[in-house]
């Protein structure tokens, strides 16, 4: 179970390290996906102190169920079979800890050149954040172009903006190649408050094109309401390459298409320790074991306890979805005319889009260390309806949860615990896109070609200060000051 941080404690710890934090501060100036309005109801919660030694993993504390999560997705997912749990010992050639997107993207790169691939799931296929999220399809990193730019220089910038549209092109891959049903549409756009904001869009818009992509298009505020039915917002900017989509039926369709080329899924099978890890890894599960030749670990935010090696590297934030119901033809093209998922751009953001069957998901809200908060509804609505005043009082059919790993550079990790051990992890909000991309690139690295793998895996990382006690408390304070900062529009 979690422990509680006193204020008195925050703020002892605070004056005693008051350059570590304002190190973190400077570490969380890119947008984070951690959406909310300004000063409204960020909360943290830190973590027990994780041992430097291989222990069991615990369930999540707030996910006692192994089935997914009560979401819309959940309820309108494609049919799907329950796969049996690993109940012995096993060989195998590649073993892949995790059923989300960077298990599943390796597993199915890996499998499509003829590898025999294990995946090794704690819950179900697509039980964590590849599940459970917005389903917006987003170019780039958390870290923006302009960041990576001046903290790691120009060629580092090169080499990142050379493969941050790729993820996307993975996606629309496997969709095409394995015929997955997921809902997949184009266009995501970006929405400002202010002149500040737009400027800021318009560097981004340059800089990208410097980089060689030419998908972004600005929007006044004329332009914008061909779009998005809301006065709230000054203009935007529209990417073109980006998209939305169904994530849990990417998930299910994803594995589908890996038992179709031989690879074998164990669900309701979590990974309690993993030993030879430098060697020939050797992973026990609840009931089982696994000798394999590779290993892959993509356990991301719900990984916990069972590679203490990666514990440091990464932080637990929930973030809240919610669907309305159906609304009718009309309102839905008032609301959203082009059907183009939306975020805006502060540091503490919303997001949203139409699913399938027009009802409006909208996404927000953040708990820094991974707690669920008690009424996921109560703190979405009211953003909700500031965006959509035609959106007061309707009903709410489905309001859940999840996790992704925050890192503290805000740059998702790849790398290796020893020479046939692989990792990747951190994705901090940006997900969807970078853990198809990363799990290519893991795939590369275990054929033979690893020159993008060692290049991404080069880029230094450095763990939250503070420990597991006072990271999420540490992270609140910067979140306060970026919001302070998108409010008063400086």
């Amino acid at each position: 179970m979690a422990e509680s941080v006193s204020i008195p404690a925050l703020l002892a710890h605070y004056l005693r390290h008051r350059d570590t934090i304002q190190l973190v501060v400077a570490h969380g100036a890119s947008n984070c996906a951690n959406p909310l309005y300004p000063f409204q109801d960020v909360t943290m919660l830190s973590a027990q102190s994780t041992r430097n030694k291989t222990q069991p993993a615990e369930s999540h504390p707030t996910e006692p169920s192994l089935e997914h999560a009560n979401s819309y997705y959940a309820a309108t997912a494609n049919d799907s079979p329950k796969r049996s749990s690993l109940q012995e010992s096993i060989e195998v050639d590649v073993c892949v800890v995790g059923g989300g997107f960077s298990g599943l993207s390796a597993a199915l790169h890996l499998a499509e050149q003829g590898r025999q691939v294990t995946l090794l799931e704690a819950a179900r296929i697509g039980w964590g954040a590849s599940g459970r999220n917005g389903g917006q399809i987003v170019n780039g990193l958390n870290a923006s172009l302009s960041t990576i730019e001046k903290r790691y220089g120009n060629s580092t910038a090169e080499f990142v903006g050379s493969l941050v549209q790729e993820g996307a092109s993975v996606i629309r891959y496997f969709v095409n190649e394995h015929a997955i049903d997921c809902d997949l549409k184009r266009r995501n756009i970006y929405v400002a408050f202010n002149t500040r904001q737009m400027r800021e869009l318009e560097s981004k818009q340059q800089l990208w094109r410097h980089y060689g992509m030419d998908d972004h298009e600005m929007l006044d505020q004329s332009a914008l309401q061909k779009h998005i039915g809301s006065a709230l917002y000054c203009g935007g900017m529209i990417d073109h390459s980006g998209g939305h989509l169904h994530p849990l039926n990417l998930a299910l369709g994803e594995a589908k298409a890996l038992e179709k080329l031989g690879g074998t899924i164990y669900e309701q099978t979590r990974v309690t320790h993993i030993d030879d890890i430098d060697t020939t890894p050797l992973v026990f599960t609840s009931a089982g074991q696994v000798r394999c030749k590779t290993l892959i670990i993509c356990g991301n935010a719900y990984l916990g306890k069972s590679v203490p090696a990666l514990a440091p590297r990464v932080m637990p934030v929930s973030t809240q979805v919610m669907a309305t119901e159906p609304l009718s033809q009309e309102l839905a093209d008032a609301l959203l005319p082009s059907d183009s998922c939306v975020e805006d751009v502060r540091y503490i953001l919303d997001y949203y889009r139409l699913s399938a069957d027009r009802r409006l998901l909208f996404g927000g809200g953040t708990v820094y260390g991974g707690k669920d908060p008690e009424n996921v509804e109560a703190k979405l609505r009211p953003n909700m309806e500031k965006v959509f005043p035609e959106l007061r009082g309707i009903a709410v059919t489905h309001a859940w949860s999840g996790n992704f790993a925050l890192s503290f550079t805000r740059v998702p990790q790849l790398g290796r615990l020893g020479p046939d051990s692989y990792f990747a992890m951190g994705y901090s909000g940006h997900g969807v896109t970078g853990s198809h991309l990363f799990g290519k690139l893991l795939a590369e690295a275990i054929s033979g070609n690893t020159a993008r793998f060692d290049r991404f895996a080069a880029l230094p990382w450095f763990p939250f200060p503070g420990g597991q006690r006072f990271r999420a408390p540490y992270s609140t304070i910067g979140s306060w000051w970026y919001s302070l900062r998108d409010a008063v529009g400086v």
